[in-house]
């Protein structure tokens, strides 16, 4: 690779910074992350040094279009397209000079403040100093410039390290959160909702591998709805990876539900199943918990009464990343990580199929469990789990 035309990029981690001794490996495992979503690209290098990470690009490369990219890796706390100097203060005033001149050519800047900061504490000017030095040879090189320490149209940072130094103006905020791969694995229970994909987006934020569970009623539900579901799970896999979903289709239990149990439970009744079925195939995949959009309220199957009767029907723990959040929060959500205008496209959805009139929104375990026991429940989530078809999905 020509150094002379490279990008340079500064990632910074984010909670990754705090984890004491195993800050290496979460930091080993965020730039693994890095170079898989990377891959697609000639001329990357990613390398973790003092802190850091740095990403190197062919300059031939698109700049924003690698920036997109990082800024979707789980870990990420923000990146900066730097311009990589020698720790001299000569070579870092002639650096920020030649920056300033470009900006002040592209954007039409008028005022600017530098920020110097020194990693590398035997270079022998300090940080204030620094920031005025180079501020003083900046003026002198670009004199349309004025320093405003308050609004400055840039604020460029200068950080000094051991064998090089590195000048920039923008810090892109990432997503945050932890490195896919550092917190297990966990099942999520996809639809074609707003919520369900914003759930398994959040969790996969927190580090948390994910492979995807969706229930259907076919006929009653389309071939063209489990589409939607599938490219809801691709936009999901854009940021997660591919991953398997594991589909199943639900109509035998909802029929023997309706023929033989109250109305008002069917709902609650069909979401035990549910999380019955996950729950087998999560023990089969390696899952070591189950990834829910519920949310305290929102409808009749997640009443607070409602929400312990489901948890009673499983040993797994379930993950509700939603549970306490307002709707149209989980929507802006929606609408930040891509999901939204999918969710509401208006295909029908397995929960929606022999909907009660009038559901019971505070079931009693004993009543829900005298129900189920004129069902042959082993056999029906048997069956359902031994019909499963499993699609890869991939990132779009």
């Amino acid at each position: 690779m020509d150094t002379k035309k490279e990008h340079i990029f500064i990632v910074r981690c984010g909670e990754v910074a705090l984890k004491g001794m195993n800050k290496p490996y979460f930091e080993r495992m965020l730039v693994e992350r890095i170079k898989k979503l990377l891959k697609k690209f000639d001329g990357i290098s990613v390398k973790r040094q003092e802190g850091l990470i740095f990403v190197r690009a062919d300059g031939a490369l698109n700049k924003q279009e690698i920036i997109h990219e990082i800024s979707k890796v789980f870990g990420v706390a923000s990146i900066s397209p730097a311009v990589e100097c020698e720790s001299t203060m000569e070579s870092i005033g002639e650096a920020a000079v030649k920056y300033m001149l470009e900006a002040i050519e592209e954007r039409g800047i008028k005022t600017f403040k530098v920020e110097a900061k020194r990693a590398d504490k035997n270079f022998p000017v300090k940080s204030p100093e620094i920031g005025r030095q180079i501020g003083a040879v900046v003026l002198k090189g670009c004199k349309v410039l004025k320093v405003d320490v308050h609004h400055p149209d840039c604020l460029l940072f200068v950080d000094v390290r051991h064998d090089k130094s590195y000048i920039y103006q923008d810090k892109i905020a990432g997503f945050g959160g932890l490195p896919l791969g550092t917190n297990g694995k966990g099942l999520s229970l996809l639809s074609g909702g707003i919520d369900s994909p914003v759930a398994t987006w959040m969790m996969a934020k927190r580090g948390m591998m994910i492979e995807a569970i969706h229930f259907h009623s076919f006929p009653y539900t389309s071939q063209r709805a489990q589409e939607k579901v599938e490219d809801l799970a691709s936009i999901v896999a854009t940021y997660c990876g591919r991953f398997k979903m594991h589909v199943i289709n639900l109509l035998p239990i909802q029929e023997q539900i309706v023929a033989n149990c109250p109305e008002e439970e069917t709902t609650i009744l069909v979401r035990r199943f549910m999380m019955r079925i996950a729950q087998e195939i999560a023990k089969n995949t390696g899952c070591g918990m189950l990834i829910t959009g519920e949310n305290l309220g929102q409808v009749a199957s997640q009443t607070a009464e409602a929400l312990v009767v489901t948890d009673q029907s499983v040993s797994l723990p379930v993950m509700r990343p939603l549970i306490a959040m307002d709707k149209v929060d989980i929507m802006d959500k929606a609408q930040e990580i891509g999901t939204y205008e999918t969710s509401i496209q208006p295909y029908e959805d397995c929960c929606t199929v022999f909907l009660p009139k009038h559901p019971v929104t505070k079931p009693k375990l004993d009543r829900i469990l005298a129900s189920e026991s004129k069902l042959d429940c082993e056999k029906l989530i048997a069956d359902a789990v031994a019909s499963e078809e499993i699609v890869d999905i991939f990132p779009q």
